[in-house]
């Protein structure tokens, strides 16, 4: 009997195990079937959501070479050059230099002898530091068309701005006197008359005046009067004037509008330190349209939301960022409702950080490249720079490499903060911006002027489908449109036509061509056109003699797009005529241009 007990119990023992050892295999089968799946279904979410693959490890690297269709940033660091040129700076700068100089005629009638007594110009400058840049530079023209005396401008205090800082604050307000006294005489206020200051009768011209408009509207209040104060100056002089003129605005913009020494001291140590972390380093601008939208703080960041809401563009702020840009919109009651992502396929709206991380990678920029980012809070803080981040970790700005006792003579004062990053923004050796607002057009040109330093502005018209289906196709594909899509916006010489856009975006009467440099590259050309015409000729039979009988350049003329033999894909052709049309179709907008902010 005790034995048939102790062979159940050992019976029982056996069953419990076996059962114990199939419940474990079933549980192991479940997790690995798990565990394989997983993957795949977060693959398919994150292509379902256009996601970009930015993961740095082996394995997607491997399974990149067995899918040629899979979007993946590559990890490879890529040097300074590439397939199409030197990215850091452009082989044709050296051909051109800025010259402002005036003419004889222009200097026979200096300052103290063009300047009629008793007439007096006082103008206030409106926006933020850079929009009053532009009025100031205007100014002093002006100042020369009326034979007036010009009365040190004033700076808007009153805007989202609030920035309380006078013109002596800002700019070194003596250098700005005497550089300029052979042209125009300036004082620094008005003068007394029956002891006591005089009252300056106000009014406003319209925006693009001509010198023929300033001489009918307000030469016959000048002459009345004796002084005249004008309101809102910002963009009130034609575009188009005498080549003295335009060359005196250039002699105003980059040489008597010197900041104070505090901000050069200040803004040269912001790039001193960059140097020291690289040799050569990126400077990015990002626009008041993507930053942060803080109503109640405009002044503390420089935000704009008036910018956002005038664009009409969405960044993905959910139903609160649409009701407060919607109550903004308000205030213009002529503002026509504008279809966000008509707005987006048309080029006029600022890329994300994220977008412009993903095109300077594909343009050739290495993950190892140092950038200054000069903004304030981006709209959607550390989540929206994150990817961009990832693409470029050397991220850098005015705050992580200043303390913040050093900043505090200027934090409290926009156009003061804003100086400094224009300062970094202008030393840097590539200055990119994903809009065309005052700050990004400014700087454009005055990069132009001081040698053609590489200055990127995004082909937004083009890229944005391109970012639309961008997981859809390889990196090698993509990186190769970038390429053609950004030919004509790589700051080139020659690569806006001139007279086009602003003159403050392209000062083309203010840049001369080297000619002994001109010389040699004519030479090459005409051999290069000797090379193509043959290859032509053997293929079709014919001559190819007057493909530019018409004597002008090809625009852009860029060194950037290296085979000159390879055909362009017909959108890619069409940027010359239409892709910069576009991008100027927002400077044509007069409400556009009184509120695009630095």
């Amino acid at each position: 009997m005790a034995l048939l007990r102790r062979r159940y119990s050992n019976s029982k023992h056996l069953r419990c195990f076996i059962v114990a050892i199939s419940a474990s295999i079933l549980i192991l089968i479940v997790l690995i079937s798990v565990l394989v799946s997983t993957p795949v279904e977060n693959t398919n979410h994150r292509h379902a959501n256009r996601k970009h693959d930015l993961s740095n490890d082996e394995e997607n690297e491997n399974e990149i070479q067995n899918n040629d269709n899979v979007f993946h940033v590559p990890v490879r660091i890529i040097g300074r050059t590439t397939r199409h040129g030197d990215l850091w700076s452009s082989r044709l700068s050296k051909l051109y230099y800025g010259c402002s100089e005036a003419s004889k005629k222009f200097t026979l009638t200096a300052a103290e002898d063009n300047t009629i007594a008793n007439r007096y110009l006082v103008i206030s400058a409106s926006g933020g530091l850079n929009q009053q840049r532009t009025g100031i530079t205007d100014a002093v023209v002006a100042a020369r068309i009326l034979n007036a005396t010009l009365v040190v401008p004033k700076l808007d205090e009153k805007s989202f701005w609030k920035d309380s800082s006078n013109f002596g604050e800002i700019f070194n307000v003596d250098w700005f006197i005497s550089f300029l006294a052979n042209d125009v005489k300036i004082i620094k206020q008005l003068p007394e008359k029956g002891g006591k200051i005089m009252i300056p009768r106000r009014m406003r011209v319209p925006r693009k005046c001509t010198a023929k408009c300033y001489r009918n509207r307000v030469l016959p209040v000048l002459l009345k009067k004796h002084a005249v104060h004008l309101t809102k100056f910002d963009y009130r002089l034609a575009n188009k004037l005498d080549k003295d003129l335009q060359k005196l605005r250039c002699r105003v913009n980059y040489h008597a509008l010197k900041f104070t020494d505090p901000i050069l001291k200040m803004g040269g140590e912001l790039v001193r330190r960059m140097r020291n972390k690289s040799t050569h380093f990126i400077a990015l601008h990002l626009s008041r349209s993507s930053v942060k939208l803080n109503c109640s703080d405009v002044s503390r960041d420089r935000f704009e939301p008036d910018m956002l809401a005038f664009s009409g563009c969405y960044y993905g702020g959910g139903e609160k960022e649409r009701r407060e840009l919607g109550a903004i919109r308000k205030r213009w009651k002529t503002l026509h409702s504008n279809n966000p992502d008509k707005e987006r396929r048309h080029g006029r709206c600022p890329l994300t950080p994220e977008e412009v991380g993903l095109m300077l990678r594909a343009l050739g920029f290495g993950s190892d490249v140092h950038i200054y980012v000069a903004s304030g809070d981006v709209y959607g803080g550390e989540e929206t720079l994150a990817p961009l981040k990832r693409l470029f970790p050397n991220f850098h700005s005015k705050d992580t490499i200043a303390r913040k006792e050093e900043l505090a003579p200027f934090s409290s004062f926009s156009s003061r903060m804003a100086a400094l990053d224009f300062i970094v923004c202008d030393e840097s050796n590539v200055f990119v911006t994903n809009n065309n607002g005052n700050m990004a057009r400014i700087l454009a040109g005055r990069r132009r002027y001081f040698g053609h330093k590489r200055t990127i502005r995004p082909n937004g018209r083009k890229l944005y489908s391109l970012f639309l289906n961008s997981t859809q196709m390889s990196w090698e594909t993509f990186s190769s449109k970038v390429h053609a899509y950004q030919r004509g916006f790589m700051g080139e010489p020659n690569e806006v036509r001139p007279g086009r856009g602003e003159f403050h975006e392209n000062p083309s009467t203010c840049i001369c061509e080297n000619s002994e440099a001109k010389l040699n590259k004519d030479a090459s050309n005409q051999s290069q056109s000797r090379i193509n015409q043959g290859n032509e000729s053997k293929d079709t039979g014919e001559s190819n003699d007057d493909q530019y009988n018409d004597g002008e350049p090809l625009w852009p003329d860029t060194d950037y797009w290296d085979n000159q033999n390879e055909p362009l894909e017909k959108d890619v052709a069409n940027i010359i005529n239409s892709d910069y049309d576009e991008l100027q179709k927002n400077e044509e907008q007069p409400e556009l241009e009184e509120l695009l902010s630095d």
